[in-house]
């Protein structure tokens, strides 16, 4: 079977045609800086060269519609129609505790998946364009809801529960979630496969660092605690989206500024993090090079996440009582060579020691600590395509 991965991020859009049987990659693509200057479509077909498309992408809709183009392209696709598709696999990021693993897409779904639009907003409408345009261009051919939150569906009460009336929780399902699950579920097990270990031997970090990120405790294979709540607003400090704050600050701002809770929600989600700080950008390759040229916010915005992600390392390592490696994954995560070794820094009370030399890596499998350091630090980028397409399968498989 040929499995469609449609992967909608807050402001990017992955995708790869994968043959499951083989599990080689046909083509994949990458849509950058969706909504923002200087989009690009950079779409790699197998045994051809890679095609860099140049253009406008102000929302998700139009990647959508450049990724179908670009694979059935003359020059530069890979299949002749969308009729060689036999199923498409969806990254959705919220499913409430309706969802609990991956399941077939139907009218039903679609409703239950809109229902979470409100807690997952940069998110989970993208999702939703990226389906609709899928079941639009191809509606005889099945499609596959895998979920973030499902990974995070082992977390203990203790982790899950906020410090809120319980009321909240029965009436409303007011808890922690965790997103980025697929991820988290991926690099954990790829980090054990690097050690020559199974995930059941180890305690895990994994920091999951791109627009938007998170870390997560995998203790013995089951994910124990994460960094999102019960919206992908909580946690580290993103590309713009604030991470954890004190609640009052919200209605604070909202009688100074004199702003409605749904503004307040937007310069949240959508105006905070790095870019709230450094006032330059939500990338951080933009960012790294205004404070290369000195510019201080720029400088304080790489700092403020470095430590908010330290920080979250060393919460998970006393949630596990102990660690046993910390896998570096996603754009910042795989790429940011700096970054790592600016949050490595925070760690040498674990007795972690940093290679500087095996840490000058970008998007590869590598143990990037020394041989002497006690807690393995590791570069692991994630395939959140490839297991969603084997998730995709299985369910489709099952059903026909």
């Amino acid at each position: 079977m040929n499995i469609l991965v449609i992967n909608c991020g807050s402001s990017s859009l992955k995708y790869q045609l994968i043959d499951s049987d083989t599990e080689a990659v046909l083509a994949k693509g990458l849509c950058e800086r969706i909504g923002i200057d200087g989009s690009v479509l950079t779409h790699a077909p197998a045994g051809k060269d890679k095609v860099k498309i140049e253009t406008s992408m102000p929302n998700h809709t139009v990647a959508v519609k450049l990724v179908i183009d670009a694979l059935t392209d003359t020059n530069h696709g890979v299949v002749q129609s969308l009729d060689e598709i036999n199923a498409v696999g969806h990254r959705v990021v919220h499913g409430g505790e309706k969802f609990a693993s991956s399941v077939i897409i139907d009218d039903e779904v679609l409703a239950a998946i809109k229902e979470c639009n409100d807690l997952a907003p940069l998110h989970n409408p993208a999702n939703l364009i990226g389906i609709n345009s899928c079941k639009e261009i191809m509606p005889n051919v099945p499609m596959v809801a895998v979920f973030d939150t499902a990974f995070h569906q082992t977390m203990p009460e203790k982790a899950y529960l906020y410090g809120l009336p319980y009321a909240y929780y029965e009436k409303y399902k007011v808890r922690r979630y965790g997103f980025h699950g697929t991820s988290h579920d991926y690099v954990s097990a790829r980090t054990a496969e690097i050690l020559g270990k199974t995930r059941e031997e180890l305690k895990i970090i994994v920091c999951h660092l791109g627009n938007g990120g998170s870390v997560s405790a995998v203790d013995h294979g089951k994910c124990v605690d994460t960094s999102m709540g019960l919206t992908p607003l909580e946690g580290i400090i993103m590309g713009t989206r604030s991470g954890s704050i004190d609640p009052a600050i919200c209605d604070f701002i909202c009688q100074k500024e004199n702003i409605t809770p749904a503004e307040m929600n937007t310069i949240l989600n959508k105006k905070s993090g790095v870019l709230g700080i450094s006032n330059v950008s939500s990338d951080f390759r933009d960012i790294e090079a205004a404070a290369a040229n000195n510019n201080k916010l720029a400088k304080a915005a790489l700092e403020a996440f470095y430590y908010s992600v330290a920080k979250y390392i060393g919460a998970y390592t006393a949630a596990m009582n102990g660690v046993d490696a910390i896998a570096f994954t996603a754009g910042v995560g795989e790429n940011n060579i700096s970054g790592r070794a600016e949050i490595a820094k925070y760690l040498g009370y674990l007795g972690t020691e940093i290679d500087a030399e095996k840490n000058n890596v970008r998007g590869e499998d590598r143990v990037i600590s020394t041989e002497a350091s006690k807690v393995a630090l590791l570069c692991v980028p994630t395939n959140e395509e490839l297991a969603i397409a084997r998730q995709t399968t299985a369910l489709i498989s099952v059903a026909s």
